[in-house]
């Protein structure tokens, strides 16, 4: 389907017709919608991150031109998106007790997951593309993050990215020596994308604790829902995608 549907159709209509368009981007009726199907979600106290991953989520806003497709790049997939993975892997890390060379290779992959993307829908794939554009591109990523690439964390966070969009009932035997090299990092990878599918206009796309293998995925769900509506609506404001979503992580005392 081509992009043709008229601004004034919520992204919530659409989705409730089956006709969302191929770059889908949020507007006011689905953010009311979203803050009205509000789950039971119960709220934890959150402590600021540490010093060095706020750094890390100050540059997570990557570049424009790192995206494939630049209609993405303000889309349902696009930096806020990416940003917002960006965040709730590195609450997961710390919940981990992930140390800061594995929680800065977990925030890269999560940032630049779906760069790759070419649209909004099922984009088979893109996990891939993105992973190989991450290897190709290794030294440019780390070096904007302010951290330095190796091999072997270029590899393990490639195979983060590249698996992130494979369900793990559908991994293939490579796909399954794959995630043994780089286990902690695809689940959580996995797990912070899922955390964000409160964006999404229908409720039975939001998270679903059957398709992620973190245990503490259940106690960042209130986090992830309250990142979506303060940054969306602050970005419906007029402040731009990096800009939002930081905004929404210092009301939640998480930055500074």
């Amino acid at each position: 389907m081509t992009d043709t549907t008229p601004q004034a159709e919520s992204l919530v209509e659409l989705a409730a017709r089956k006709q969302l368009p191929r770059h889908q981007h949020m507007d006011r009726a689905t953010v009311r919608w979203i803050a009205a199907n509000r789950p039971d979600l119960r709220e934890i106290p959150l402590a600021p991150l540490p010093e060095a991953t706020r750094r890390l989520l100050h540059r997570a806003a990557v570049p424009a031109e790192w995206w494939l497709e630049g209609r993405v790049a303000d889309s349902l997939h696009g930096v806020r998106h990416a940003l917002r993975t960006a965040a709730l892997a590195a609450l997961l890390a710390r919940a981990a007790g992930l140390d800061a060379a594995d929680t800065g290779d977990l925030v890269v992959a999560a940032a630049v997951h779906d760069c790759r993307r070419v649209h909004d829908q099922d984009d088979r794939g893109h996990g891939a593309r993105a992973a190989a554009w991450l290897v190709q591109n290794a030294d440019m990523v780390w070096r904007h993050f302010g951290l330095v690439p190796s091999a072997g964390r270029t590899h393990r966070a490639a195979v983060a990215v590249g698996l992130h969009d494979v369900p793990y009932s559908s991994f293939t035997a490579d796909e399954h020596t794959a995630y043994d090299q780089a286990r902690q990092l695809c689940d959580l990878v996995k797990a912070a994308d899922a955390l964000d599918r409160y964006r999404l206009p229908k409720v039975n796309w939001w998270p679903d604790t059957a398709h992620v293998r973190v245990s503490a995925f259940d106690r960042f769900r209130a986090t992830a829902f309250d990142l979506v509506l303060r940054s969306e609506n602050a970005h419906l404001d007029g402040r731009g995608g990096g800009e939002s979503v930081h905004e929404a992580l210092r009301q939640k005392g998480l930055l500074s």
